[in-house]
């Protein structure tokens, strides 16, 4: 449940940080007003929104998923992670150019200047600690050992469920004739020729859960008529 938990916060803090003010951008043409424009994490990173998306579907993907598969997903997770912690290392670094970007941004016209562009702190330091949480659980993922089991039976598919549900009870028949037969075999002749009974699967063996998706399947487990 940790990977799923990063998971969350990451996606989380980066849907967050698209829809804050990442820069202010104050600019003016000599014949209107000045104006001041706020862009949003969004605008000045538009893979940002796509990402947190991609972070909540792994999610479900988790839970899906097992053995190098979920460890691929681990790998991938890491590198969305990766990608989204570039443009909030930037503006918190102040790599680039910043009051150049935020006119193209903000579609300037040509005779406008910008007097003033202020970058805002807190919703790029968001973004990068949802990447770090979502770049821990790729992480996670990726070493998570090939025994680990899927999460409870609850989430697996209705129709894959009943009919491993008939399986184990087709498998359980089988064992029981099995033993049967053996034990005919030791015992000694009767007199008479008498037909052997057949042999009742041991229901007690299985989940009330198996004996149900095995009744949905159309397996009766009770059933003591081995070709039905």
């Amino acid at each position: 449940m940790l990977p799923v938990l990063l998971l969350a916060i990451g996606a989380a803090a980066l849907w967050g940080s698209s829809r804050m003010t990442w820069v202010t951008l104050r600019s003016s043409d000599g014949l209107t007003e000045p104006r001041t424009q706020h862009l949003d994490g969004g605008l000045w990173f538009g893979a940002l929104t796509p990402l947190a998306l991609v972070l909540l579907a792994s999610i479900a993907a988790v839970f899906a998923t097992k053995g190098w598969l979920r460890r691929l997903i681990g790998v991938v997770v890491a590198l969305v992670a990766a990608v989204a912690a570039v443009p909030g290392l930037a503006l918190l670094t102040q790599h680039g150019k910043l009051a150049e970007r935020a006119a193209r941004l903000a579609e300037l016209p040509a005779r406008a200047h910008v007097d003033a562009a202020t970058a805002a702190t807190f919703p790029a330091a968001l973004s990068v600690v949802g990447a770090l949480a979502a770049f821990a659980a790729g992480v996670l993922l990726a070493r998570m050992p090939e025994t680990t089991a899927r999460m409870s039976g609850k989430y697996d598919n209705p129709v894959f469920r009943r009919a491993a549900a008939a399986e184990q009870v087709a498998e359980l028949r089988r064992t029981g004739e099995t033993s049967s037969a053996a034990k005919a075999a030791d015992a000694p002749r009767p007199a008479t020729p008498a037909s052997p009974p057949h042999p009742e699967p041991e229901s007690g063996e299985l989940s009330q859960r198996v004996l149900w998706d095995a009744l949905d399947a159309g397996a009766d487990p009770t059933d003591d008529e081995a070709g039905r």
